[in-house]
């Protein structure tokens, strides 16, 4: 008879450690998941509190005569109609001119590159400009504009401004274009369609919503902008609309009021910072809704 074979053990170590894996990585996605919900909850309850400060604060210092009177002496009741249509003047020219020259530049680097070297440096001095201090910007528009011209002024407080916002509309635009389907263009292609009806009528309209939130975000980023106004258009305590001469801004105003010793400059300095911060708010909801509006964002 042929000698029986020993008892063979189980193989339970591969089993074992694949349900010790499971485990851990059930360990492992549940803590990320605790951890991605208590960031939310923390990033939530900070913007809940810059917004419920701004608005307690802000809001106590809201009547009539702060959109009708210009900034004045501590003491008189003076308000914000001057920095308001300053703000308004250098911020609306500043979009107006940089977002075409933001969207045809990252055009240019989506669809019509053809040399790899000045494409780089394009994209390379655009991925800088993001990045660069404002106040760099600042110094810079004061050296080429403001000295020469041997005065302050609106218009070289909008073009400190504008090269602020232009970069932030290339790279956008650049990236948005990028997530085209390539099948899209090749359809309109196989149509007839020209290049610059292709990019016009398939590749911006798909874009659109992407592009138009760069374009939000460009303006909220100048919209603030302190530095580059203190080396451009400085400030003015009296009524002016001449982009021609020094020109009063709420950011400038803010920085203005909110260090000094007066309580109603204090508080109109914490109304300053309510108007903006609501201004963007209300061009962001209105943006939004016209996409959706629209049909550009589901």
């Amino acid at each position: 008879m042929t000698p029986a074979s020993p008892p063979v053990a189980p193989a339970t170590g591969g089993w074992q450690r694949g349900g010790t894996q499971a485990i851990r990585r059930r360990i492992t996605d549940r803590a990320v998941g605790v951890a991605c919900i208590v960031a939310t909850v923390v990033v939530v309850y900070l913007l809940f509190s810059i917004l419920w400060t701004l608005i307690v604060r802000g809001g106590a210092g809201l009547s009539l005569p702060t959109f009708t009177h210009s900034t004045a002496a501590p003491g008189t009741g003076g308000g914000l109609a001057n920095a308001i249509v300053g703000s308004l003047e250098q911020t609306g020219l500043a979009a107006l001119i940089g977002t075409p020259l933001g969207m045809m530049a990252g055009v240019y680097l989506s669809e019509f590159s053809c040399d790899g070297r000045i494409v780089s440096l394009v994209r390379f001095v655009s991925d800088m400009m993001l990045s660069v201090p404002s106040i760099l910007v600042g110094l810079f528009v004061y050296l080429i504009f403001v000295e020469p011209a041997g005065h302050f002024s609106g218009w070289a407080g909008m073009f400190a401004l504008t090269i602020l916002f232009i970069p932030v509309v290339v790279r956008t635009t650049e990236d948005m274009l990028r997530l085209v389907p390539r099948a899209m263009r090749e359809a309109a292609y196989a149509l007839g369609a020209p290049s610059w009806r292709v990019i016009l009528s398939v590749c911006l309209r798909a874009a659109r919503g992407g592009i138009m939130t760069g374009v939000l975000l460009a303006l909220a980023r100048i919209s603030g902008e302190t530095a580059p106004l203190l080396f451009t258009s400085l400030g003015n305590l009296n009524w002016s609309t001449s982009l021609n001469a020094p020109m009063a801004s709420l950011p400038v105003t803010i920085y203005q009021y909110a260090g000094s010793a007066y309580d109603d400059w204090v508080q109109m300095a914490w109304t300053g910072a309510l108007l903006i911060t609501a201004a963007v708010l209300a061009t962001s909801i209105l943006a939004r809704w016209w996409l959706l509006r629209n049909g550009s964002v589901k």
